[in-house]
């Protein structure tokens, strides 16, 4: 199916002037929107929860169902909040989006704030993408001046306003209620939930948190349909009543040791041997992978011969990963030492973790130094044990966090030390360091 597949989320990447209102409309842009607002709000989230799309930021959660926790017969206003943060290592679909079609996403905005009864959007952007703030900043403009956002939207009675807002370049505010502290000008803590964001989210009133190419999906079932939607992708396994099937078209982003890193689009289930061999020209320099990184550092390690894996939102899962997280595969070839990775891995998380949770704050920065500490020859078979021991008492998984920032720090630990062991173990008892690490530790 990927051979014959035509691109929909990307279909107007790279055409002249492609991030313009007057493109956008000439391609057959906002018959989403007239699509949506000829329906109640109701018939909108009713319809996004028969679609079974699911969130693209990570969790995969049902958006639709997300939508439906709302509170009924809220008197208050409700908050949309866009999370573009995109702070996962290898992760850029969201910034290719924005740059080049921002169109399709504020559509999607407008169609999600209307359906959820939102009056105000907060597009959470990262800080780091200023191109990405100038496009959306022009394209906001050119709607208002277009009857597209403000008062009575398209005739229909409707007013919404979106606000940009530039976070502060912490990895922690991808996680909702994190963005959400970081939005109101508060340190981005995470929250206890409950309660959920859809019942206190934003400056403690009803908030729908979804990710930017969420939004974008949005868009194209509303012009496309429920039927063009799930005709694309794996659907759900009738024998298991939790598999909510993976439809659509994903955005996979490619990089590492391969020749040819880049981003594509193509249906959900993609496996990563098909990812590294016919779309990024197989691995670079003649070598072999070691292991992928299958969604995002944080959602650990797929073997060599884990390759074939689907890249849908379960196939992951049945490989021992934390799931397929944003979908950035990462190669790892096999001249390269998973001591190294694993370290570079454990040294992010320490330094990105908020330090709320003790098990979190204290569990990734002991990793970071154990494996600093191995990498540097002086490592014991013991460092192995305490490593397991960290990565298996941390997180929301056995219940010692609030957020998910701390599983995503233990898988790869737990991913490294089961796969690729004997490797540990080698390095260990050699007690040899190359002359690139010695280097590396004196800077």
């Amino acid at each position: 199916m990927s051979e014959s597949y035509q691109p929909v989320l990307l279909r107007r990447v790279g055409r002249p002037d492609s991030t313009s209102l007057k493109s956008y409309l000439a391609d057959g842009g906002y018959v989403g929107l007239r699509n949506a607002i000829a329906k109640k709000p109701e018939e909108i989230v009713q319809l996004m929860i028969e679609s079974a799309l699911r969130g693209r930021g990570g969790a995969g959660f049902l958006a639709g169902m997300k939508w439906s926790f709302l509170p009924k017969n809220n008197t208050g206003p409700i908050y949309l909040c866009v999370n573009g943060d995109e702070s996962e290592p290898g992760t850029f679909n969201n910034r290719v989006l924005i740059e080049e079609d921002p169109h399709q996403i504020l559509e999607g905005i407008v169609i999600t704030s209307y359906a959820t009864k939102a009056t105000t959007a907060y597009f959470y952007l990262r800080y780091e993408y200023g191109r990405c703030y100038r496009t959306l900043e022009k394209a906001i403009q050119e709607m208002y001046a277009n009857n597209l956002l403000g008062k009575n939207i398209l005739g229909s009675g409707y007013a919404l306003d979106i606000y940009l807002h530039r976070g502060a370049g912490a990895y922690i505010c991808g996680e909702e209620t994190g963005l959400i502290e970081s939005l109101e000008g508060k340190r981005a803590w995470p929250r206890i939930k409950p309660p959920f964001p859809a019942v206190e989210g934003a400056f403690r009133r009803p908030t729908v948190v979804n990710n930017v190419e969420t939004m974008a999906c949005v868009t194209h079932i509303m012009d496309k349909g429920i039927a063009w939607f799930k005709s694309i992708g794996i659907p759900r396994d009738p024998n298991n009543p939790r598999d909510a099937g993976s439809y659509g078209p994903k955005l996979y982003c490619i990089s590492g040791h391969v020749n040819k890193p880049g981003l594509v689009e193509l249906p959900l289930g993609v496996t990563a041997r098909e990812l590294i061999d016919k779309h990024a020209g197989g691995v670079w320099k003649g070598r072999a992978a070691k292991a992928i990184v299958p969604g995002g550092i944080s959602m650990g390690f797929l073997s060599a011969s884990e390759l074939d894996t689907p890249l849908d939102f379960n196939g992951p899962g049945r490989a021992g990963c934390l799931g397929l997280g944003t979908a950035a595969v990462i190669v790892i070839d096999d001249a390269t030492s998973m001591i190294d990775v694993l370290y570079n891995t454990c040294r992010f998380f320490a330094h990105e973790s908020c330090g709320q949770c003790t098990p979190c704050r204290e569990g990734t920065a002991w990793s970071s130094k154990i494996l600093q500490r191995i990498r540097q020859g002086h490592g014991t078979m013991d460092d192995l044990t305490t490593l397991e021991d960290i990565s298996k008492s941390m997180g929301t998984i056995p219940g010692t966090t609030i957020c998910g920032l701390a599983d995503g720090a233990a898988w790869p630990i737990k991913n490294a030390l089961k796969k690729f062991r004997p490797e540990f173990e080698e390095y260990i008892n050699s007690g040899q360091k190359s002359e690139s690490r010695e280097l590396a530790i004196a800077h």
